[in-house]
């Protein structure tokens, strides 16, 4: 399977500040995470904010209520500009997400940049086909509509 690429755009309009902050704080993933996941935070990270380095660790249950372990790096910060968090360990073969975050019009212009490979060769690309898409599409979706009722 190719490395897919997938991008998603949110106006939030609030100020860059307050935008950053929520999301510059790895304890509010659950917020914006559905909750048919399962997702489970492990690292002890409540009110720290994310540095160059950050090692994350998850359980999620992104399918047939199976946990599996979930291990995010935050590779790259520009403060107030933008994020990336790589995965270490987890269900994909490669998992490079980018934040990124404009001052535009009296609120935030939000751009999410998505990479990923799913594992497993055939058998991975129809998985992805059949499912993985749909469900990646379905987090952001969801993410979404949890963004507009945290800002407002």
């Amino acid at each position: 399977m190719q490395v897919k690429k997938k991008e998603w755009q949110q106006f939030i309009a609030r100020p860059l500040e307050e935008v950053w902050h929520f999301f510059s704080r790895p304890e509010n993933l659950n917020d914006v995470t559905p909750g048919g996941m399962s997702f489970e935070i492990l690292s002890d990270i409540r009110n720290v904010s994310m540095y160059e380095g950050m090692i994350i660790q998850y359980k999620i249950s992104p399918f047939a209520g199976i946990k599996m372990d979930w291990v995010t790096e935050i590779t790259h910060i520009a403060d107030r500009k933008f994020f990336v968090d790589e995965q270490r360990f987890g269900p994909y073969a490669m998992w490079h997400h980018e934040h990124h975050f404009e001052e535009k019009d009296g609120g935030v212009f939000m751009r999410d940049i998505l990479h990923y490979k799913v594992p497993y060769g055939i058998i991975g690309t129809i998985a992805d086909a059949v499912f993985v898409d749909n469900k990646v599409e379905e987090i952001f979706r969801f993410r979404k509509i949890a963004v507009e009722q945290i800002f407002g």
